[in-house]
């Protein structure tokens, strides 16, 4: 007891292989004096039993570099650290039983390619030819990842806590943290050995980290969203043919994934190990008839493989050697899910200096990488890749239990599913509501979430298909199509309105606010009575989020966001916030109409709008509408004449009847997205993140290098300004054929990888498809011709202007 740390820099909870990652790669930065607390022996949680699958596989860019870079770490890790690890490369096979699953694994090659990997594209032939016990008759083809395989878990996790010991960092095993307090800026761990004073904690604490996220609600927090779900998977007898093979060829036979089927089958010593995710699946600790246990270290559920049958009975068909030989093992054991199946890795949601990296469905093969990222996030307070994909700050206050476990359990149950673009999973819905959300449903509103919100996406008609099955496609041309063109052309014929709750909206006000947001922002303030864009960068000079900026005085600003950026950009504006400053959140107490096309002033005009219908672009001013109080703003997303109308809930009801009623189309966001992407406009986390800087986004308008203030990323800036930028953001044609590019497609030079899309779509008022992404500088010259790969298909795409498509002098908006 008498060396037990009292301080540390970082004191992480939790002792699995993300706490012992994290610890492991706060050391190499440096940074030793961190302390991991384990409540029993390390490993005790969801990693124990974890299978310990491999793969590099992902359709999601941030989650493919991370989970790279684990494979990458683990290949050298025994050797550097001087533990023998079990790791088998194996490289494994995935089925694809139809069309659209064969589009899934090209577009993952290509990301793939483009990251350094070598997946590979298989026929059936080459599948057997890898595969000699499968079943091919019924598939269209596969997909090889040379990288994948298994790890033993427990060795990895002591490799990591090794390494990190190595290096000066402290595990205390056997040593719970019972809860968290605050003295001043620092945080105060307690155990039970005695507390330990720190500047930072790290919630990594696996399927008990909702327990633990509790003790931080004192100080900003709020409920980790997470349920945890059972995961079975049984290894069989010895099978003497896998013994046969194994020994002629010297060694395993490929990890097996039949994502179609929702299976994976791997090779374990002579036997093998099935792990179905199945539809009919179980949540546990969900009940008061099943309580969360005080300990759960090393323990399983009793089996249930009567959940499995009809996966088991798969299974055998497809690899009939699986049924020769009886079950040796069940494990059943716990694993937590976020929503969407992805882990939690950077800052506490509204709480300083408070980090979570847990709630990791596949934290084996994610473990490296995570490590890696929880440490960047502590140490430098930004990261090398954009991980907004595992921001805890994506979720916001929608996210109740009953959200948690609904999705918790469509996730699960569709582990392997695609995603497609036109896709909303029905799971958790409805848990906000725009004032006038039954009115846009009554209008034929086809609803997506953003947010929690609910939002129409487009608007069907009598006899349109508007079900689920209708959008499992990677091809533009659903049912929504034709829709979706005609609230484009009513939008540019005449006037569109479009429902838009949810935005992220903060009041700023104070003495010193302005100042306050001249040294955050790259660029300058609006006088009052108007508004403008707003860029926030890193200390890298990295995009870091977006802000309309409205003025009302000298210093009362409101600020407005996305809706997904809501507790992201609070973090960014709460930053060092100087006293005396307010800083508040409307964003659930207003809404939004979007109303625009060349006869908007004539809507306004005949509602009688108490406005000046005559004020610029970019102006904003109280007003009335159909004679209630809103305010309007001069500006339209949608790249036509246009304005906002931003109101309190209880009134936009009655400005919305008034706004149809005098002759505005509904449109939704899949038609503002089209005509923002012939305006070239930006959108936050895919054209706007910090994979690019401010630079590199083509956004240096927005850039005032010679004012006083120092806003974070200036010097990195004028530094890339003086080098020349790495990447030139461009809007190209693209002839796409029957699919969009989806996000980070690659672009081509000849034979050369030359860049990546961010934003693809079709444009129905230019009738052009139009792809946004980054190049290289030398190839961003209007006219260049270039490649992008579609699905594994090359598209000819040619290099635009450097301004809109679509009026591309702004006379419409301006108008």
């Amino acid at each position: 007891m008498s060396d037990f740390p009292t301080t540390a820099r970082v004191v992480i909870i939790g002792g699995g292989v993300v706490g012992t990652s994290t610890l492991y790669h706060l050391a190499k930065e440096g940074w030793t004096d961190c302390v991991l607390l384990e409540k029993n022996e390390l490993t005790a949680g969801s990693t124990w039993h974890a299978a310990g699958n491999c793969p590099s596989f992902s359709t999601s860019w941030a989650i493919m570099n991370m989970q790279r870079y684990s494979l990458s770490l683990y290949k050298g890790l025994a050797e550097e650290v001087d533990y023998p690890m079990n790791y088998h490369v194996t490289g494994s096979v995935r089925l694809g039983h139809t069309r659209e699953r064969m589009q899934e694994f090209e577009r993952a090659r290509g990301m793939g390619r483009y990251q350094g990997l070598s997946l590979e594209m298989m026929s059936l032939n080459d599948i057997k030819d890898r595969y000699p016990f499968i079943e091919t008759h019924d598939l269209a083809g596969g997909l090889w990842d040379p990288d994948d395989g298994d790890i033993d878990p427990a060795q990895l996790t002591q490799a990591l806590a090794k390494g990190a010991r190595a290096m000066g960092a402290r595990i205390e095993r056997f040593c719970p943290a019972t809860g968290v307090s605050k003295d001043g800026d620092e945080w105060i761990v307690h155990t039970d050995k005695g507390d330990i004073r720190c500047e930072k904690v790290v919630n990594a604490a696996g399927y008990y980290a909702q327990r633990v996220g509790e003790w931080f609600k004192p100080y900003g927090g709020r409920t980790v969203p997470m349920v945890t779900m059972s995961h079975q998977y049984f290894l069989t007898e010895e099978i003497p043919e896998l013994v046969e093979w194994s020994k002629a060829n010297g060694r395993k036979v490929p990890l097996l994934r039949d994502v179609d089927s929702s299976y994976y089958l791997r090779q374990d010593k002579n036997g093998l190990n099935l792990g179905p995710y199945e539809r009919n699946c179980k949540a546990h600790w969900v009940t008061p008839e099943d309580p969360m246990p005080e300990d759960f270290s090393f323990q399983l559920y009793p089996d249930d493989l009567e959940r499995l049958e009809w996966y088991i009975e798969d299974a055998m068909a497809r690899v009939p050697i699986l049924g020769t030989q009886g079950v040796n093992r069940v494990i059943n054991g716990p694993i937590p899910y976020a929503p969407d199946g992805l882990p939690l890795i950077g800052p506490m949601p509204g709480v300083k200096n408070a980090y979570e990296a847990c709630v990791f469905t596949f934290g084996i093969t994610q473990g490296g990488g995570a490590g890696k990222v929880a440490a960047e996030w502590i140490i430098h307070g930004e990261t090398e890749w954009d991980m907004w994909a595992v921001d805890p700050r994506r979720y916001t206050d929608y996210t109740d239990q009953d959200y948690c476990h609904a999705k918790a359990v469509e996730t699960y149950g569709h582990e392997y599913a695609m995603h497609f673009p036109h896709h909303t999973w029905p799971a958790g819905r409805d848990k906000k509501l725009s004032p006038v959300d039954a009115k846009v449903r009554a209008l034929g509103g086809v609803m997506g979430t953003y947010n929690g919100w609910e939002r129409a996406n487009w608007y069907a008609k009598s006899g349109d298909d508007t079900s689920e099955d209708s959008t499992q496609t990677w091809d533009r041309d659903g049912p929504w199509e034709q829709r979706v063109k005609e609230e484009v052309e009513a939008v540019r014929d005449s006037v569109g309105v479009l429902d838009l709750p949810g935005f992220s909206r903060f009041n700023l006000s104070g003495e010193g606010a302005a100042e306050y947001l001249r040294g955050r922002i790259a660029g300058g303030l609006p006088k009052a009575g108007r508004m403008n864009l707003a860029y926030f960068a890193d200390s890298r000079g990295r995009i870091l989020t977006e802000m309309s900026i409205m003025r009302h005085g000298e210093d009362h600003f409101t600020l407005i966001t996305a809706a997904s950026a809501q507790w992201h950009d609070r973090d960014v504006l709460n930053n060092d916030l100087p006293s005396g400053i307010s800083l508040t959140d409307h964003t659930t107490e207003y809404s939004t109409l979007i109303v625009t096309g060349p006869k908007s002033r004539e809507l306004f005009t005949e509602l009688d709008a108490k406005a000046d219908m005559s004020s610029s672009w970019l102006s904003i001013q109280p007003a009335t509408v159909a004679g209630i109080n809103c305010a309007l703003a001069r500006v339209s997303f949608a790249g036509e004449l246009g304005w906002e109308i931003h109101a309190s809930n209880e009134n936009m009801p009655a400005i919305y009847d008034a706004v149809l009623e005098a002759g505005a189309t509904p449109f939704g966001m899949f038609a503002l997205n089209s005509m923002r992407l012939e305006k070239g406009y930006r959108a936050w986390k895919g054209d706007l993140s910090t994979d690019y800087t401010l630079l590199e986004g083509g956004l240096e308008r927005f850039i005032r290098f010679d004012k006083p203030q120092d806003f974070p990323g200036k010097a990195a800036l004028l530094a890339e300004k003086q080098r020349g930028r790495a990447k030139a953001f461009v809007m190209m044609v693209i002839e796409a054929g029957e699919s969009d590019a989806p996000y980070m497609s690659t672009i081509w030079k000849g034979d050369e990888v030359v860049g990546e899309t961010t934003s693809c779509g079709m444009g129905y008022r230019t009738g052009k498809c139009i792809a946004l992404g980054m190049v290289r500088p030398e190839l961003a010259a209007a006219g260049t011709a270039l490649e992008i790969e579609v699905y594994g298909q090359r598209r000819k795409a040619v290099v635009q202007e450097d301004q809109p498509l679509w009026d591309p002098e702004n006379d419409r908006i301006r108008a």
